[in-house]
């Protein structure tokens, strides 16, 4: 089969979806372009910053694709490439979608607080506490695995490192010129773009050579300091810029196979058990992003939904962001399987995933007269920019959370550990930094299922607070229970494996994240399928 005709399919599906599906979910749900985001009532120059639609999209995309959906499909490609493509295609429109969207959409809805304060006024408040000690803990995990993978990719592509720190300075140049000096969007942009690429190039010429554990302390400098800092200052800005990075990928990905023409080589499908690997449920959770990931929900319900200007927006970001990184999953999945054999199994051996991709894009876009050397470095920096994003993004975003746990104790507590955003931002690049020094990888494994722990318990949170709006919540409930039955399933051979390694840490990790999403599914129980309801009248003016 051509490469060509399934990256064709998957765009024109997609596309269809984000102009049907999509539009049913924001009539269902109720959007208003008329009514104000917590972005206008509640902007405080910092968190709450109303952001135009395309800014904001592309920091929402440039945090929620990072390397999960290249990593993700071609570690998944050992279970044959067809029902790769058909769990990103359908689990993106009907699960990932779903999620992304709404979760922007409950979010946005409820002061712009994260998903355990939904859960909280939809489930209870002992649900909000046990879902916020998860998030964050997951969210450690997510910067000490992050600040491992930007290392080591600074380390063996300096070039990438030097035009890191050249867009970081850019960044702040656009933010002030935009936000505080009036230059147009648009002027900003293309002048922005044009400068992005030379640093790229800047970045080739004059590389920056340091050894890993200088560069983890490096960045958990630049992870405290982004968290604080206002967002139109940085985040914003060096979100949307790197966006176009990605979307030249995408674009010269897309170019190159219409020109290559490369055809799958990987088998269909390689079977329900490859290598004591089982497709269900371990397809589910290794595909991760390019389908759905609870990583997603938190970003949608920790930056995006306080710097949306307009409720109309929400479908492109939350939904239309989730379908594009679809899309980039395919392609990840094709340059997989246009290799296959003894070829893709020595590229995942001397480089990883991210080696497989940079070659396979690099290889393709050799078809437009881009030298081999040039598109594999550019894909090797475009990776590495959007996994420093996602990086800082989570750094925010267990902030957000640390502080929301406090927010019910006392005043003192809550003057130190809620107001204070450096003491909470210090703890939390604090231990994650530790867990990145000396003990992440112990906990590494259990990171796919809590993911999809964390959507299946993003998709409770929408299920039960568009209940106690009175709205339809069917297309939340399959998901949803999809979601819990994979996790549960993972989770239970995850504990079966662990067990027999003697690896005991990782069983009491799995044990945990089981009990919490018991609990939390039992205490959800009768809102979800009696009618009880959590403080209503608060929830009337939602």
């Amino acid at each position: 089969m051509s490469s060509l005709t399934l990256i064709a399919i998957a765009i024109i599906v997609l596309f269809i979806a984000y102009l049907t599906y999509g539009a049913w979910l924001a009539k269902k749900w109720g959007i208003d372009p008329s009514r104000k985001t917590p972005a206008h009532t509640m902007s405080d120059g910092v968190d709450y910053v109303p952001a135009p639609a395309p800014v904001l999209l592309g920091h929402h995309f440039a945090s929620i694709a990072g390397a999960g959906p290249i990593v993700g499909p071609i570690v998944a490609s050992i279970f044959g490439w067809i029902p790769v493509f058909l769990w990103i295609i359908i689990g993106g429109i009907f699960l990932g979608g779903v999620q992304d969207f709404g979760s922007l959409f409950s979010s946005m809805r409820n002061d712009g607080k994260s998903i355990g304060h939904v859960i909280e006024k939809n489930i209870g408040q002992s649900g909000k506490k046990l879902f916020s000690i998860f998030a964050w803990l997951t969210l450690l995990l997510v910067v000490a695995a992050f600040v491992n993978i930007v290392a080591n990719t600074f380390v063996s592509v300096p070039a990438a490192a030097s035009a890191s720190i050249m867009f970081i300075i850019l960044a702040i140049v656009f933010g002030f010129a935009v936000y505080r000096k009036g230059v147009p969007l648009l002027i900003g942009s293309i002048v922005g773009v044009a400068l992005l690429f030379s640093c790229v190039y800047l970045g080739i010429l004059f590389p920056i050579m340091l050894s890993k554990t200088t560069w983890i302390f490096i960045l958990l400098g630049y992870i405290f300091v982004a968290s604080v800092t206002p967002v139109w200052i940085l985040l914003q800005p060096r979100d949307y810029l790197n966006s176009y990075l990605l979307y030249a990928m995408i674009i010269g990905a897309v170019l190159g196979l219409v020109l290559y023409r490369p055809t799958i080589q990987l088998v269909g499908f390689a079977g329900f058990n490859v290598g004591g690997s089982y497709l269900f449920p371990m397809l589910f959770v290794i595909v991760a992003c390019g389908a759905i990931s609870g990583f997603h929900a938190l970003v949608g319900s920790g930056t995006t939904s306080k710097q949306i200007a307009n409720e109309s927006d929400a479908k492109v970001i939350g939904f239309g962001a989730m379908l594009i990184e679809s899309v980039l999953a395919v392609i990840a999945l094709i340059t997989a399987a246009y290799i296959g054999g003894d070829k893709l199994a020595e590229l995942l051996k001397n480089g990883g995933p991210v080696n497989v991709f940079s070659n396979g894009l690099g290889t393709f876009m050799t078809a437009f007269g881009l030298p081999l050397s040039v598109g594999v470095s550019f894909t090797a920096l475009a990776i590495s920019a959007f996994a420093l994003t996602s990086l800082d993004t989570a750094t925010r975003l267990g902030r957000f959370i640390f502080q929301e746990f406090f927010e019910d104790n006392s005043k003192e507590v809550q003057s130190i550990l809620v107001t204070n955003r450096f003491i909470s931002t210090t703890i939390t690049v604090v231990l994650g930094g530790a867990l990145a020094l000396v003990g992440w990888k112990k906990v590494w494994p259990i990171f796919g299922s809590a993911n999809q722990l964390l959507a299946a318990l993003a998709l409770l949170s929408l299920a039960a607070y568009l209940k106690n709006q009175n709205r339809d919540y069917k297309m939340v409930m399959a998901p949803m229970i999809f979601m819990f039955t994979v996790t549960i399933f993972a989770l239970g051979l995850l504990i079966k494996a662990n067990l027999a390694a003697g690896n005991l840490l990782l069983v009491g990790f799995a044990v945990v994240l089981l009990i919490l999403a018991l609990v939390l599914v039992s205490q959800s129980y009768s809102v979800l399928f009696g009618n009880k309801k959590i403080n209503s009248e608060s929830n009337k003016s939602a």
